[in-house]
């Protein structure tokens, strides 16, 4: 589901959602997703654009990623923990800049840009749109175990779901050292920092409630080849297991 505004002939992004389902449930997903849509903190849309698609081939099984809340009090603090982090698994002073200033831009892009990790170029083909994490579930047995352990930390949350699904699908390709996210939902203030190595780590207060700025960045190595980091991200398909 892709929902948006066109504002002086400028198309704004409002919400996105998706997800791998089994046909029994479409009906139910489509009503959920345009609900979601018409009542998103970031206003009304004019337009939602519900595409359902059959998956042919056969999902890639990945482990969900193990969860941690951070403790930061500020913007300003979470910004100065990502940055050390990334900075500790070999991503550029450069390339971390240029990461920070998509992500405080208010100019929102439907999907995520991928940043290589030392000279801090970006690599995502449309500038606008970015890059699109697509095809993506939990099987269900995997779903119950998960919302018992995020119950017990008190996060059991479909924003905690997708945002953990998603940063695990993306954790298996080779190519990505690390994710940052920071939600353009103005009423979400917990972003994360996410890697095969790092886990899941939430951040609180990585933006002051209001602020209507967010996005996501993958940090790729050096020389792969971009192509095919984006068919794993946009079309290779992922169950969570």
């Amino acid at each position: 589901m892709r929902a948006s505004r066109t504002t002086n002939r400028r198309e704004h992004h409002i919400s996105g959602a998706e997800g791998i389902y089994e046909k029994s449930a479409i009906s139910k997903m489509i009503k959920a997703y345009t609900e979601r849509a018409l009542n998103h903190p970031r206003g009304k849309p004019d337009k939602i654009v519900i595409t359902i698609e059959e998956i042919k081939q056969k999902p890639k099984k990945a482990g969900i990623l193990p969860v941690k809340t951070l403790k930061c009090g500020s913007p300003d603090e979470a910004k100065n923990i990502i940055s050390q982090m990334l900075e500790n698994i070999g991503v550029s002073k450069k390339a971390v800049k240029n990461a920070f200033k998509v992500l405080t831009s208010t100019n929102t892009m439907r999907g995520a840009s991928l940043i290589l990790k030392e000279t801090g170029t970006r690599m995502e083909p449309d500038k606008k749109r970015g890059v699109r994490v697509s095809r993506l579930g939990i099987e269900k047995s995997a779903e119950k175990k998960l919302s018992k352990r995020l119950s017990k930390m008190n996060i059991n949350t479909g924003t905690v779901k997708e945002a953990l699904i998603l940063a695990s699908k993306a954790a298996g390709c080779p190519e990505i050292i690390a994710e940052v996210c920071i939600s353009d939902d103005p009423d979400y203030t917990t972003g994360y920092i996410a890697s095969e190595k790092l886990g899941y780590l939430r951040i609180p207060n990585i933006k002051n409630r209001g602020g209507m700025h967010g996005g996501r960045i993958f940090f790729v190595k050096e020389g792969v080849n971009i192509k095919r980091v984006i068919d794993h991200l946009e079309k290779k398909p992922v169950m969570t297991a």
